[in-house]
């Protein structure tokens, strides 16, 4: 007989598509329940990701979880491991921040909100814990296609058009992602990450070329949604255009690109990998450099912290991707510690972005518009789309959170994203070649612009004054979203010692792909 605890892993999955469906059955006059509905769900995924999190701190292998009972590689298996589980949390965080942030009035802007965001955080942990790569496609597209709704989340004609390219775009990438599996399919037999392990090595030289061209294909559909340059110069607009809750829980989307390229990477290309070893490092390696390069210039151009929220996005990913082409495992656990933190950061940045915004005019640029102007609803005509209550001492309340998160996005002490920084880069002095000091050079200046952009930003947003400016309003239920993703952050720096150490158990972990392969084919899974 077993317990609700084997079933533990199924569950960040399971519960939000339940919730959503439940959701569909009652109209939009019911926003409470519905609110209420969400933070239950997102509440109960937090918990089970932190016992999986809390798991796997304490073991040495992956929890591997089997759909019908079917072992693998011919049955459908979930895979909680280090990686996974901190992937989970991390979204569940996120996520649950978002949402708290968007009870003041967002959820109001369009409908189906609830129903929508539950959906992409379902897709996006069925992401993180598939052990296969056809059901990774699935999830991929659950994904996407509540990102579709979001993105549109409010109307207005600058998030349509900006919505539209974006929809263009993954379309695009999710045809490369099944010409990809294809090719992978039709050389090895098998789409089982852990089954892939076992058949390269064994490729046929003949077979290896193609098989090669189909892994190709996979990286550049999950490159262009990491927003590696120039496959990402759609971001920016798009999640400058999004609502602020929004683009906030979008910050997690392109990090299942990160994800997604790291876990095959490693996996497939390991060492152990036969004539396959390494292979793509160099582009990785080249392009995440180009992107922390692009994503600081952009930042530092921008005019508005929404657009420079996206730029630190890129900027994030791009540092990810140059680490793992790089092929320093020490670094990796300081990029793993810095993904994170900056993570949590961007998105706190976005919801910061909205409450300094709210008072300006709507923008072509920014595609921020005035609320009240945005969305009619047709079961209710009275005015009820205030934002919240005035508080005296909001200013200084947003002006510190801001300063939290201009701390965590240029990587400055003593938050948690300089612990990142610091510790990717004394790993890369110890290595001291070419690439090394590329990387810490870039790493450097990403900082120093970051610093500046914001900074710049943050002084004119708060502190000039141009006439007559209102005063902040800002909603319980904001600060209250906000102050939890900050209070994150800041935990984070507090705990930054046993962070890192399970960044680095995370990087050892990764690295012996043999390990993970022995977990999921030797049926032991629950």
């Amino acid at each position: 007989m077993t317990d609700w605890h084997d079933h533990i892993v199924i569950g960040p999955i399971v519960l939000p598509m339940a919730m959503a469906a439940a959701m569909l059955l009652f109209d939009e006059r019911r926003r409470v329940l519905k609110g209420v509905m969400s933070l239950v769900a997102m509440t109960a995924i937090l918990a089970m990701a932190l016992i999986l999190l809390d798991e796997s701190a304490s073991g040495e292998t992956a929890r591997v979880y089997r759909l019908g009972d079917w072992a693998a590689p011919y049955g459908i298996v979930l895979v909680a491991d280090r990686l996974s589980t901190l992937m989970v949390a991390l979204t569940s965080v996120l996520g649950g921040c978002a949402l708290v942030f968007a009870l003041a009035r967002w959820d109001r802007a369009g409908p189906r909100f609830h129903a929508i965001f539950l959906l992409l955080v379902m897709g996006v942990n069925g992401a993180f814990l598939t052990g296969d790569l056809f059901n990774l496609f699935v999830f991929f597209e659950i994904m996407l296609a509540a990102s579709y709704g979001l993105v549109l989340h409010g109307s207005g004609e600058a998030r349509i058009k900006a919505g539209l390219g974006y929809i263009a775009v993954n379309l695009t990438a999710s045809l490369l992602f099944l010409i990809g599996v294809a090719l992978i399919y039709g050389v090895t037999g098998t789409l089982n990450m852990a089954d892939l392990v076992a058949r390269i090595p064994a490729i046929p030289d003949a077979d290896r070329g193609l098989f090669h061209a189909g892994a190709a294909i996979l990286g550049v559909a999950f490159l262009v949604k990491c927003a590696m340059w120039p496959l990402g110069l759609w971001l920016p607009p798009t999640y400058a255009a999004a609502s602020a809750p929004a683009a906030a829980v979008f910050a997690i989307l392109s990090k299942v690109g990160v994800y997604v390229v790291m876990r095959l990477g490693l996996l497939l290309f390991g060492a152990g990998a036969g004539a396959s070893a390494g292979f793509g490092g160099a582009w990785l390696l080249v392009g995440g450099l180009a992107t922390i390069a692009f994503g600081t210039a952009g930042l530092l151009a921008a005019r508005d912290l929404s657009r420079a929220a996206a730029y630190a996005v890129m900027v994030s990913s791009g540092t990810v991707l140059a680490i793992l082409g790089s092929g320093h495992p020490d670094a990796l656990a300081g990029a793993i510690f810095y993904m994170v933190g900056s993570t949590l950061a961007c998105g706190a940045l976005f919801l910061v972005g909205e409450i300094l915004q709210r008072s300006q005019e709507a923008d072509a640029d920014t595609g921020r518009a005035v609320f009240d102007d945005e969305y009619h609803d047709p079961f209710d005509d009275e005015e009820r789309n205030e934002p919240g209550l005035v508080i005296p001492a909001a200013v200084a309340a947003v002006a510190g959170a801001f300063l939290v998160c201009t701390l965590m996005v240029a990587g400055l002490p003593p938050l948690a994203g300089f612990v990142g920084k610091l510790a990717m880069m004394d790993a890369l002095m110890q290595v001291g070649d070419t690439a090394a000091w590329w990387i810490i050079a870039l790493l450097s200046l990403s900082s120093l612009g970051a610093l500046i952009g914001l900074v710049r930003l943050g002084i004119r947003a708060i502190w000039a004054t141009e006439g007559d400016r209102p005063p902040f309003v800002v909603g319980a239920a904001e600060f209250a979203g906000l102050g939890v993703l900050l209070a994150a952050c800041v935990l984070l720096a507090i705990f930054g010692n046993a962070g890192v150490l399970y960044a680095q158990h995370t990087a050892e972990w990764l690295a012996r792909p043999e390990a993970y392969a022995n977990a999921v084919l030797a049926g032991d899974g629950r």
